[in-house]
């Protein structure tokens, strides 16, 4: 396992989802269930969905580098400009996200069949999410599938957990818009160093 592709890797997904609804669900969910049994369910969505991931992207590593390379300088480029699009509007979705969620998690639940409804929220909201196409990407790029994966579902993880835990104070206290740009320069920086390695 190489430790600086965990560190890359669980930087870049961080700054990714911190923003996304991932964030709003999980904080959501945490109001209507017990907020340990909603990390467990979350955290087992996120672990299927970050093998699925960290699998595909393996199975890209077949194909020639140029081609790899060429599909994640794209990806990088796709998420830099989603994430700065969706900035400006970032912080008025953000009680959009909210009652979508709270709409979703009306019934008490307890142990678990609150993993269960957790699980099942947020493994259907993530499909095909830009921390998931980033995943692929990063397996391709660093070839790496477990240091990927460590990093990846470790940043996921990290963001469900701050959002149960202090997700009102920090929303408060940091915008949305913010996030949605620091994970736009992320994508960027990413781009730039997919490009470097493509043309050298």
């Amino acid at each position: 396992m190489d430790l600086a592709v965990v560190a890359v890797v669980f930087g870049a997904i961080f700054l990714v989802e911190l923003p996304d609804k991932t964030f709003i669900a999980a904080l959501v969910l945490s109001t209507r269930y017990r907020p340990l049994m909603v990390w467990i369910g979350v955290g087992l969505a996120f672990l299927v969905q970050t093998l699925i991931a960290v699998l595909a992207g393996h199975l890209t590593t077949y194909l020639p580098d140029w081609v790899v390379t060429s599909v994640a300088l794209v990806i990088f480029l796709a998420g830099a400009v989603l994430l700065f699009r969706a900035a400006p509007g970032a912080d008025a979705g953000e009680q959009e996200a909210e009652d979508e969620f709270a709409a979703k998690a009306t019934e008490t639940r307890t142990g678990l069949k609150a993993v269960g409804a957790s699980f099942l929220v947020l493994f259907a909201a993530e499909w095909g999410d830009l921390s998931q196409l980033l995943t692929i990407s990063l397996v391709g790029r660093y070839r790496e599938p477990l240091s990927v994966f460590v990093g990846a579902w470790g940043a996921l993880l990290a963001v469900s957990g701050l959002a149960i835990l202090v997700g009102r104070v920090l929303l408060r206290h940091v915008r949305l818009s913010t996030i949605h740009y620091l994970g736009s320069g992320v994508c960027l920086l990413l781009a730039a160093l997919t490009a470097y390695e493509l043309l050298a």
